[in-house]
C-alpha cells in the first residue's frame, strides 16, 4: 500500500469517526421513562413503521388466539397500562398470539405479544399485568430501538449513509433479521429498568406488588420440571428469576403502606381461562415418528427417518441433523400448480432444470460470492406443486451440490408421500384445553388430582396453579385442570 493510499485511508477514516461522533452526540436523547440519555438513530414515527411492519410478521408467524372476548381484555389491560406510562400516545396494540410456549414480547412502537401458554401459567390480573407493565418498560425505555441503533452505528466503516436510511429493512448488516427482532438479548441494565418500569405502571393502576414476584417463581418452577430442557421462552431470554425475585421484593419492602396492597383479581381471571387451549394444538399439525399429520387441512407427508419435523403456521420443514438438507412444504403463489411454477422460476437465479416425474422439476441455484471473493457450491434441488383443498401446495426438497448424492433418495422418498388424510384416528384429534373448577370442600391439589385427574403430569399441574401438590386448598378455590388427551403416538 503506498505512502498516499495509506494516507487517505486514515484521513477517510478520520472522516467517518468524526460524522459517527456527530451523529453520536446528536442521536443521544433524554428518556422521559428512565430519565438517562440513550442513543437513537430512529425516530418515534421510524419506530412505530417499523412496529407495524413487524405486526404483519408476528401475526402471519405466529396467527392469533381465536377468541374476541379474551382479545378485548388483553386490549384493555394493557391500554389501562400504557395510559399511566410516559409515551400514553404511541398507537399501542396488545394481542394474544396462538402459541403454546410461556414467552411474551415486544416490538418498537407499541406492540405487545402475550401467548396463550403464558397466559395459561398466570393465577390473576396483577400477574398478567407485571408481564405486560414489563414489557410496556421495554418500549417506553427504547431498548430495541437503542440495540437496533449500536447495530446501525457500527456500519459506519460499510458507509455513513445506510444509518439514514429510512427502511430497517434496507439499513447495511441487518437485512436479514426479520423476526429476529423479538429476540435481542437485552443486557440487565435493561431488564432491570423493565422490571422497574414494569412495578411503576402496576403501581400506578392499582395492583397489588406482591403479585409480581410469583411470576418469577412460576417461571423457574416451570423450568425445573421441564428439567432445564424447555425453558419457559420468557426467561431463556431474560435473567435468571430467583435475583429478579429478591429485587422485586426489595422493592416492595421499600414502598409506603399504601401501595403495599392492590388489586388481585384471581378469580376474574381464572373464569377468563376456562376452555382455553392447552399445550400444542393437534389440529394445526403434529408428527408421529418421521409422518406428519394436518387434520384440519387433512393431509399426511413422510419425511426422511431421524430429520427433525419443524411445524411452523406457514410451513412444515424436515431438516436433517446437520442442518444443510431440506425437505418443505408450504402453500404456494398462484391459483393453480401451473401458475406456482412459473411463479417459483420467475425468481431471479434460480435456473428450471429437467423434469424428474409428472409435476416436479429439478433447479439450481448459484450463491453470490462472499465477502472473501469464494462462491459457495450451488444449491441443487427438486420442486413440485400439488392442489388439495382448493389449495396450491409446494413441495420442495434442496441441498448443496456436495452434499446432493448424500440425500437426494430419502429426500425423493419424501416429496411424492403428500397424500390426503383419510384415517380417522389421526383426523379426530383435538387440542387439551383447560377447565376451572371450584372446589365444594378444602383438599389438597393432589388430592384433587387423584378426583379429577389432569393429562398432564402433577408436578407440572402445580406449577400451572401456582401452589405446591401437598398444599391444603380451602373450599371455593378455582383450581385449573388440563382435561383432554394426547393424539396417537404410533
Amino acid at each position: 500500500m503506498s505512502r498516499l493510499s495509506l494516507k487517505s485511508l486514515i484521513a477517510s477514516g478520520k472522516t467517518a469517526l468524526a460524522a459517527g461522533a456527530l451523529i453520536v452526540a446528536a442521536a443521544c436523547t433524554l428518556n422521559p421513562a428512565t430519565g438517562r440519555r440513550q442513543l437513537s438513530l430512529i425516530g418515534e414515527q421510524q419506530e412505530i413503521a417499523m412496529g407495524l411492519q413487524y405486526d404483519k410478521g408476528v401475526t402471519a408467524e405466529f396467527g392469533l388466539y381465536p377468541d374476541e372476548e379474551l382479545q378485548k381484555y388483553i386490549q384493555d389491560i394493557g391500554h389501562r397500562l400504557a395510559a399511566v406510562s410516559e409515551r400514553p400516545h404511541l398507537p399501542w396494540q396488545f394481542k394474544v398470539v396462538d402459541d403454546d410456549t410461556v414467552n411474551a414480547f415486544a416490538v418498537p412502537g407499541g406492540f405487545i405479544y402475550m401467548t396463550r401458554g403464558i397466559l395459561a401459567h398466570f393465577n390473576s390480573e396483577a400477574q398478567l399485568a407485571t408481564v405486560m407493565g414489563h414489557e410496556i418498560g421495554h418500549v417506553t425505555a427504547r431498548h430495541s430501538v437503542e440495540q437496533i441503533s449500536r447495530a446501525q452505528l457500527a456500519q459506519l466503516g460499510v458507509g455513513i449513509a445506510t444509518v439514514a436510511s429510512e427502511e430497517f429493512r434496507k439499513y447495511s448488516g441487518l437485512a436479514d433479521l426479520g423476526l429476529g427482532v423479538l429476540f435481542l438479548k437485552f443486557s440487565r441494565d435493561d431488564e432491570s429498568q423493565a422490571d422497574s418500569l414494569g412495578m411503576r405502571y402496576l403501581l400506578r393502576t392499582g395492583y397489588d406488588p406482591h403479585e409480581a414476584p410469583r411470576v418469577f417463581e412460576m417461571l423457574e418452577r416451570h423450568g425445573q420440571v421441564q428439567g432445564q430442557a424447555r425453558l419457559p421462552e420468557w426467561q431463556a431470554t431474560h435473567p435468571s428469576p430467583d435475583r429478579r425475585v429478591a429485587n422485586l421484593e426489595e422493592m416492595i419492602s421499600q414502598l409506603p403502606p399504601e401501595q403495599q396492597e392492590g388489586t388481585i383479581k384471581r378469580n376474574e381471571y381464572l373464569r377468563r381461562l376456562d376452555g382455553m387451549t392447552f399445550g400444542k394444538d393437534p389440529r394445526q399439525g403434529y408428527s408421529v415418528a418421521s409422518t406428519f399429520y394436518h387434520p384440519d387441512m387433512a393431509f399426511r407427508m413422510d419425511f426422511p427417518k431421524d430429520w427433525r419435523i419443524v411445524n411452523q403456521r406457514q410451513l412444515v420443514a424436515g431438516v436433517n441433523k446437520d442442518q444443510n438438507a431440506f425437505v418443505v412444504l408450504t402453500l404456494a403463489q398462484g391459483e393453480t400448480p401451473q401458475e406456482a411454477e412459473r411463479a417459483f422460476f420467475a425468481q431471479e437465479g434460480i435456473r428450471k432444470g429437467p423434469q424428474w416425474r409428472k409435476g416436479f422439476r429439478h433447479f439450481e441455484v448459484t450463491p453470490q460470492t462472499d465477502a472473501t471473493g469464494n462462491t459457495p457450491p450451488p444449491i441443487r434441488g427438486t420442486v413440485g406443486f400439488r392442489t388439495h383443498e382448493g389449495h396450491v401446495f409446494r413441495l420442495i426438497c434442496y441441498t448443496s451440490a456436495d452434499t446432493w448424492k448424500t440425500y437426494s433418495n430419502a429426500m425423493y422418498r419424501s416429496l411424492p408421500s403428500f397424500k390426503r388424510l383419510k384415517d380417522p384416528r389421526y383426523l379426530d384429534v383435538h387440542a387439551k384445553k383447560l377447565k376451572i373448577v371450584k372446589l365444594t370442600r378444602k383438599m389438597s391439589l393432589e388430592q384433587f388430582n387423584r378426583q379429577n385427574p389432569s393429562t398432564i403430569e402433577l408436578d407440572a399441574l402445580a406449577v400451572l396453579n401456582g401452589v405446591e401438590a401437598s398444599e391444603v386448598l380451602p373450599k371455593g378455590t378455582l383450581v385449573k385442570r388440563v382435561v383432554g388427551k394426547d393424539p396417537p403416538k404410533n
